[in-house]
């Protein structure tokens, strides 16, 4: 069955499309169509800018509401997103390769943790506080909603990552523009599906897909008070100096190299760690920025260590992403395969040594899949090693004693994620507090709602998640009494 929407959801209603381009969107898995949406024009994006600020400056609308009037109805948002996850699973793993095992526990899932999550410190915090002056009187502090969100998310975790955006937005009082990426447009429908059924306020959350350009457009609006980004580098410098002339608040999480460092003693046992070790490599078919695709290996267990990746690569299910067997689906499109394959050629080229994969598996011709891969004898200089592939692709680098594991770790333009594995768990944070990276886990990576996550150099600007993000939405108000 084809998949066809003609109109955005916008100021609470279905809204024609002023342009009349489509988005078509094709399967990963096959290659054959599954449908399109409208692609967005400024004109849409103007529509959907007004409805938010009219939204927010409504003076008894979103902005104003009581923080517990907020939260109830993100817990009503919450409540028909766990309604609508068969569709957000099937919608987000068919459009973009992620194996529905992951999506489930993931796409399906961590928007509801968060909105509730948000909702919670919504309750709690105190937006207000009177402090006493030192010149006499005192001061009202207060902590107000930014204003009109622009959330620019990717098409890798399109769900979550919208999410990351919208629920601690919400809490704060702000009112959204999103733009999905145009690879994953068809579980926004569901989103927006759910806004409504919720009772969000017409105009407090607005949906216009569209490419780079309309990202451009919207980054660059006047009428948009704060933007938050998830994408490659190269677009966040971009949108970096747009908000810098404009002085305008902008959050950025981008790309990644992270490292996964062996220590000496880790205890290396698939059918123990081998879930852990999957999920900070090789997760979502490896399109996830955070993942450590630079395994730092001792010299003295490396031939051990590329057995370990070696064998958990070659031991992963490939197949089609609807199937519940699958482990690596398929690239997103015929063009991250070519990246991905470009990138194998590289590491052959420099003189790397591939243990598993490599090529396309036989039977999936009709998709975009690659292999799960496995380069040894890699040097950390090597393009493999220092540009981010976002495919599963694994470079595997020697390093002797701790200090030149640090080095080699830190020898990125990158600092997202990381993680160190060890059977000594103080001697792991102690040398994860080395890492310049945003986030490090210690024997595994999962990153959680409570804490902040986001990178550091070309991995990008501010933190999502935690109280942290809440208070990227808020601006300090000093009213002096």
């Amino acid at each position: 069955m084809t998949i066809a929407h003609d109109t955005f959801y916008v100021g609470g209603t279905r809204r024609n499309p002023v342009s009349t381009g489509r988005i078509t969107v094709t399967s990963p898995n096959s290659g054959q169509v599954l449908g399109s949406v409208p692609d967005g024009a400024p004109g849409d994006i103007d529509a959907a800018v007004a409805a938010a600020r009219a939204a927010f400056d409504d003076p008894t609308g979103w902005s104003q509401w009581a923080p517990s009037k907020r939260a109830e109805a993100m817990e009503r948002l919450a409540d028909a997103l766990d309604e609508r996850a068969p569709q957000l699973v099937q919608a987000v793993s068919s459009q973009n390769g992620m194996p529905v095992a992951v999506a489930a526990q993931l796409e399906a899932a961590f928007p509801q943790l968060l909105l509730r999550y948000y909702a919670g410190l919504g309750r709690e915090m105190s937006f207000d506080e009177n402090r006493p002056g030192l010149l006499g009187g005192s001061t009202l502090v207060s902590r107000v909603p930014v204003g009109v969100v622009g959330a620019i998310v990717p098409w890798n975790f399109p769900q979550a990552l919208a999410a990351f955006k919208y629920a601690p937005a919400l809490a704060a009082g702000c009112t959204l523009v999103i733009k999905p990426s145009p690879e994953t447009v068809f579980d926004s429908y569901v989103l927006a599906d759910a806004v409504d059924e919720a009772g969000i306020p017409p105009g407090v959350i607005n949906i216009v897909p569209g490419g780079r350009e309309l990202g451009a457009y919207l980054v660059a609006h006047p009428d948009i008070d704060k933007v938050a980004f998830t994408g490659s580098t190269a677009a966040g410098r971009n949108i970096a100096e747009v908000c810098g002339r404009m002085l305008r608040p902008v959050t950025l999480e981008l790309g990644g190299k992270s490292a996964a460092i062996i220590l000496d003693d880790a205890a290396l046992d698939l059918s123990r760690i081998g879930e852990q070790l999957f999920g900070a490599t090789l997760l979502n078919n490896g399109q996830a920025c955070y993942l450590g695709t630079r395994v730092l290996a001792p010299k003295a267990r490396y031939a051990e260590v590329v057995d370990v990746f070696t064998g958990l690569a070659a031991s992963l299910t490939v197949g089609d992403s609807l199937d519940q067997a699958t482990q690596i689906g398929p690239m997103v499109s015929e063009k991250q395969r070519e990246r991905v394959e470009s990138y194998i050629a590289k590491g052959r080229g420099d003189g790397a040594r591939i243990t598993t994969g490599g090529g396309r598996p036989r039977g999936f011709e009709a998709g975009w899949f690659v292999e799960p891969t496995v380069f040894a004898d890699v040097d950390n200089s090597c393009a493999i090693a220092q540009e981010e592939i976002f495919g599963p692709v694994l470079s595997v680098i020697a390093y002797d004693g701790d200090d030149e594991a640090v080095r080699i770790a830190n020898d990125s333009d990158y600092g997202l994620g990381g993680s160190v594995w060890t059977a000594d768990h103080d001697r792991g944070v102690a040398l994860a507090r080395r890492i310049r990276s945003g986030t490090v886990g210690i024997n595994g990576y999962l990153p959680d709602p409570t804490a902040p996550f986001g990178g550091v150099k070309a991995s990008g600007l501010g933190r999502e998640l935690g109280p942290e993000a809440l208070s990227a939405y808020l601006a300090p108000k000093s009213i002096y009494l």
